[in-house]
């Protein structure tokens, strides 16, 4: 019988407790070439993706052409989720931004919270009443 040597898990990693590593793994640009949609998604390939990618070194930039299909940005991050948007006439400023939206994002799916914050209390100060006032202040607007 073989006897395995199996090393327990001490503790789990945490992504900002002692190192952060950036969710997006890596952002893939399509367009087409001739195609009036891709026209902001050509000037930002052109003009604005290599300051980009130099600011952004963690993240892999991959580039296809697809001829004949609506230009999309697809960002896949680390916990093997990934998002996609279609960029579609959209100009080199939004292109941009869009970008920047999913490097900075987890790609989770938004969700509305599960249950309200419940409080034994009306509000932090209490009930609000006009005899709170100082009396000589009391009346006079």
């Amino acid at each position: 019988m073989v006897k395995l040597n199996i090393i327990p898990q001490v503790s789990k990693a945490r992504n900002g407790v002692g190192a952060f590593v950036l969710p997006c793994k890596r952002i893939t640009l399509q367009y087409c070439n001739w195609g009036g949609s891709s026209q902001g998604m050509r000037d930002f390939l052109r003009l604005r993706l290599k300051p980009f990618a130099n600011s952004h070194p963690e993240v892999e930039f991959k580039v296809l052409q697809k001829p004949g299909f609506h230009p999309i940005i697809k960002g896949e991050y680390t916990n093997d989720l990934d998002k996609t948007i279609c960029v579609r006439k959209w100009n080199i400023d939004i292109v941009e931004n869009k970008l920047k939206l999913l490097v900075n994002s987890s790609g989770k799916k938004l969700y509305k919270p599960k249950q309200n914050v419940k409080s034994l209390n009306a509000s932090v100060r209490g009930v609000w009443s006009p005899f709170h006032i100082d009396p000589n202040h009391r009346y006079k607007i």
